[in-house]
């Protein structure tokens, strides 16, 4: 073998490593944030997300899906993407749960407060 073709061998290989390694770099980071998005989605959804927040829910879960279908592939930084946009809509889905619900608690207790101040009106 000449010594130019060992070159361009030892090169190939070296390139082969340093992308085999990238690569698996790239999909742990991506696995971790495809698992942290499905559990902030899953959050959300029980906080009540479908019912306060219906839009950014389906937006979460087609984010979700997304990112699960780039990790299939091995797109992993479209996977890390996708999964820190689901990750984000699910995280405002579930503050606008919250905040609907907290509204809704909030105007049961002004109901409490009118009835009571009526009763002590006309005990009066």
């Amino acid at each position: 073998m000449t010594k130019n073709r060992k070159g361009w061998i030892a090169l190939m290989f070296g390139a082969a490593v340093v992308l085999t390694v990238g690569c698996t770099s790239l999909k742990t980071p991506a696995t971790a944030d495809v698992a942290v998005s499905k559990a902030a989605v899953d959050n959300a959804a029980g906080a009540g997300g479908a019912q306060f927040a219906p839009v950014e829910m389906t937006a979460a879960r087609e984010k979700l899906a997304l990112a699960n279908k780039a990790m299939l592939v091995k797109d992993y930084k479209l996977a890390r993407d996708m999964a820190n946009q689901a990750q984000a809509d699910a995280k405002l889905a579930q503050s606008k749960a919250n905040s609907g619900k907290a509204q809704i608690a909030a105007d049961a207790l002004q109901d409490d407060i009118r009835v009571l101040r009526e009763e002590l009106e006309r005990n009066l």
